[in-house]
């Protein structure tokens, strides 16, 4: 068996690791990268393989940098099978149809601006894309071990990260390779814990968060009511860049849990997402999924996906509107790391005013608009113009999808012996801190994947 690393190789998008076993050619993963313009631009290369000589595709998860590049997979000549979590394969319609859109849309834009003698923009795939990729998929249930190919076969477990979230188990050649996928932190609103797996012989871990622990979360849960209690009395608005998958769905779920600790009566919720008003649809027919908790929380009252001042704005006049309140409301809006989407145009709307919130629930990856506003800049550009940057900023890390070192460290623990080990999935400065951690504390080699780098197992 041997695998290869091309995507996900030092930074925390673009996932994408080609295993060769058992005379077959598997690939985990093909995610969007996402980031600054040069990183974004990557998306368009030629894939580092023929698209037409692999045998199937295992994905994951279904967030866009997991996915968001396998309609460009098939365009390019992919006609295998794709497997994935069935209630994956629910959220891939959703999330790739708003790729193809907002690629189209962004190839339009170009397009209105492009210069004499300049090649016409075209959008990395389309909707008629992504409907023939979906033919091609396979949903799996969890926990079920499955030959997908000749002497290959795979199992996915709950990896808690966002509803159908997966650790995949791969056996081939006498070998058995185990990718954690995104991994969640343990208590997790409405997801089960990740499950333990014990036992490799080479493991891809991700490192998103290697070098933190997230604030304890009932710490977390006090901070965002200060934070809502502190614009309410700035008469203000709260702006939160949220995924359209697993972010927004957990807001909504503390929203239900602390309605009225929190006074949210008195304000207006907006969720400005239709993506992710289609997602609360999936997250509702998958209850099976949940933890005891979440399924208690789902039967009582306000249901956190129907809680009565919650506004969900589908078209584009709709969100639009939003932008002429001036305070008491709360706009839940995508993409969760600000670098598109409609999040984009009640930050052009807000940032300037000192009273507005900014409250950022997810890791920002380098580049992307968010990240920018965390580091602290003073002025950022949205659409070609430049907004300086009044408004009050939070990070709120507890809250985030993905585990912590100490939870990456408990996870890695459970397996026996300790395995080889490759990091995937971060930074160099979180990737080195896990990797001293993980070599002091139980001895075993780790690897940080570099774009290109290939192992035997």
């Amino acid at each position: 068996m041997q695998v290869h690393f091309h995507g996900a190789a030092g930074e925390v998008t673009g996932s994408m690791h080609l295993v060769e076993a058992a005379g077959r050619r598997i690939l985990l993963d093909c995610g969007l990268i996402q980031g600054s313009r040069e990183s974004e631009a990557r998306n368009e290369h030629p894939f580092p393989f023929d698209p037409s000589t692999l045998d199937a595709v295992v994905l994951s998860h279904a967030h866009i940098d997991h996915v968001g590049r396998v309609p460009l997979l098939v365009k390019r000549g992919y006609r295998g099978p794709i497997y994935t979590q069935g209630a994956s394969a629910e959220l891939l319609p959703i999330m790739l149809l708003d790729t193809a859109s907002l690629s189209e849309s962004e190839a339009e834009r170009a397009n209105r601006y492009r210069r004499r003698g300049e090649p016409k923009a075209q959008p990395l795939f389309s909707a008629e894309d992504v409907h023939a990729t979906l033919r091609q998929v396979q949903p799996l249930a969890y926990d079920q071990r499955t030959a997908i190919l000749p002497g290959v076969d795979i199992a996915l477990r709950d990896a808690g990260h966002i509803l159908g979230s997966a650790i995949v188990e791969l056996w081939a050649d006498g070998r058995k390779l185990v990718f954690s996928g995104d991994l969640g932190p343990k208590g997790t609103p409405i997801l089960r814990d990740p499950a333990v797996v014990k036992q490799a012989d080479l493991l891809l871990m991700e490192s998103t968060y290697g070098d933190r622990n997230h604030r304890d979360r009932p710490d977390t849960i006090r901070e965002l009511g200060e934070i809502f209690e502190h614009a309410w009395r700035d008469r203000g608005n709260v702006l939160i860049p949220a995924f359209a998958v697993g972010r927004t769905q957990e807001l909504l779920y503390w929203f239900a849990r602390h309605w009225e600790t929190w006074k949210l009566a008195r304000w207006r919720v907006f969720l400005d997402s239709p993506m992710a008003a289609k997602v609360v649809a999936v997250y509702g027919r998958h209850h099976g999924l949940f933890d005891e908790d979440a399924r208690r929380v789902w039967a009582q009252s306000p249901n956190p996906f129907r809680l009565p001042n919650l506004h969900v704005a589908e078209t584009t006049q709709q969100s639009m509107a939003i932008n002429q309140i001036e305070n008491g409301a709360i706009i839940i809006a995508g993409s969760g790391m600000a670098n598109g989407g409609r999040i984009q145009h009640h930050l052009r709307y807000n940032l300037g005013r000192r009273n507005a919130h900014i409250v950022f629930v997810g890791y920002q990856a380098e580049g992307t608009l968010g990240r920018r506003l965390v580091d602290g800049a003073q002025w950022v550009r949205i659409h070609g113009r430049d907004y300086r940057v009044n408004a009050q900023r939070h990070t709120v890390g507890g809250l985030s999808a993905h585990t912590d070192q100490q939870g990456l460290l408990e996870w890695y623990g459970h397996f026996q012996p300790a395995p080889p080990l490759v990091l995937v999935h971060g930074e160099d400065k979180a990737r080195e801190a896990l990797a001293g951690e993980i070599g002091e504390r139980y001895g075993a080699p780790v690897e940080l994947a570099r774009p290109g780098m290939v192992l035997d197992v």
